[in-house]
């Protein structure tokens, strides 16, 4: 697996900077995870590691080696996987044409989908010929953090994976991820849903205005001067 390390990063959107100075590390084997309000650089933070959007300055490292310019696409090669707010599966295309999206980046040896997959969700075996649009929400959301776990990642980035879940759903998907972990993991998870967090998370960071505010071990989230930095 790999350990993370963000260091003084600054992200500009033109004029407009999203994030300033900001640093956290995320380490093997356990869940990282980020709280904020809306629109305090909780996604442009994920698209900076994953390659997305460029840092204006700072620099992020894996495993002590920079990533510096690289595309995403290489940084994926690097074993980062990114599951999108939103899920961003494609709607025409089958379950298991989904999932075989996730390929684009292996060896052909290794152009299967793991086993792994349907362990974790087994309702995505069933339906590996039912269009990916015809799925519900979480259901979509479970093709979307398969398909991430199809190119074998050794960093597995999460935005928001209950944002209009089903509770069931939710339940199920802190399984996976409390799972994918436990096997040794490393994994990046941006929240708003506090409990889900609080559950999960070996280490929160919460963001504000583009920056650290707090920094510690999830039983934090209990304290007052905590959860004033996440009210609205």
């Amino acid at each position: 697996m790999l350990n993370l390390e963000v260091s003084g990063v600054d992200l500009h959107y033109g004029a407009a900077q999203a994030l300033r100075g900001l640093s956290l590390n995320a380490e093997e084997g356990q869940i990282t995870c980020v709280l904020g309000r809306n629109g305090v650089g909780k996604t442009s933070l994920l698209r900076a590691i994953t390659g997305h959007q460029r840092i204006s300055d700072g620099d992020i490292r894996v495993d002590g080696a920079s990533l510096g310019s690289l595309k995403s696409y290489a940084r994926a090669a690097q074993g980062i996987a990114y599951v999108p707010q939103g899920r961003e599966i494609f709607p025409l295309l089958s379950v298991r044409e989904n999932l075989q999206t996730g390929f684009s980046r292996l060896p052909r040896k290794e152009r299967f989908i793991p086993q792994k997959v349907f362990e974790l969700f087994p309702i995505l075996e069933k339906m590996m010929d039912r269009r990916g649009g015809d799925l519900s929400g979480g259901q979509q959301q479970q093709l979307a953090i398969g398909r991430a776990l199809v190119t074998r990642p050794r960093l597995l980035v999460l935005d928001e994976p209950t944002e209009g879940i089903q509770p069931s759903i939710i339940k199920d998907i802190g399984r996976a991820i409390k799972q994918l972990k436990e096997e040794g993991l490393t994994i990046l998870l941006v929240e708003q849903y506090l409990e889900f967090c609080r559950e999960l998370a070996d280490v929160v960071y919460i963001l504000d205005r583009g920056e650290i505010v707090h920094t510690g071990p999830a039983s934090d989230l209990d304290k007052d001067h905590v959860r004033q930095h996440l009210t609205v």
